[in-house]
């Protein structure tokens, strides 16, 4: 394997994910798209997809999250809200400033686990929140 190219994240409401990953979080856009026809219905073995898809990353670097809109279907949302279950649970981000995200996003209603924490080695600074859809992100600073 070469590396993590990106995380593909289903999104209800693409303006809030917007507000949270790149208002809140300052992700920056690299690109969106719209996908359909032959190859997307293919390759997800559904007919008729819409999608939109905005790809963020931090520090214009590879490894990316996309936003994914399902513009076309109707999708069921059952929700994985809990760290402890069976498969993927959250993303982890590295950021800068731990204690002043926190504040501004508490600010603006977002959900904390727990106060940002000093891990045991000391090297870190650690808290896990929600986004506004429910999916939860670890953020990190790195001391």
């Amino acid at each position: 394997m070469k590396n993590i190219r990106h995380l593909g994240l289903v999104v209800k409401d693409m303006n809030k994910a917007l507000i949270f990953y790149r208002d809140l979080l300052g992700l920056k856009i690299q690109g969106i798209t719209e996908e359909k026809g032959f190859f997307i219905n293919q390759i997800l073995s559904k007919d008729n997809v819409i999608l939109k898809t905005i790809k963020l990353s931090a520090n214009d670097n590879n490894t990316r999250i996309e936003l994914i809109q399902y513009i076309s279907n109707e999708l069921i949302f059952n929700k994985k809200n809990k760290l402890d279950n069976h498969g993927f649970t959250h993303i982890a981000l590295t950021v800068e400033d731990l204690d002043n995200l926190f504040f501004k996003l508490k600010k603006e209603g977002v959900f904390f686990t727990c106060n940002p924490l000093l891990s045991p080695n000391k090297k870190l600074k650690v808290t896990f929140c929600k986004d506004f859809e429910g999916n939860y992100l670890e953020l990190i600073q790195e001391l």
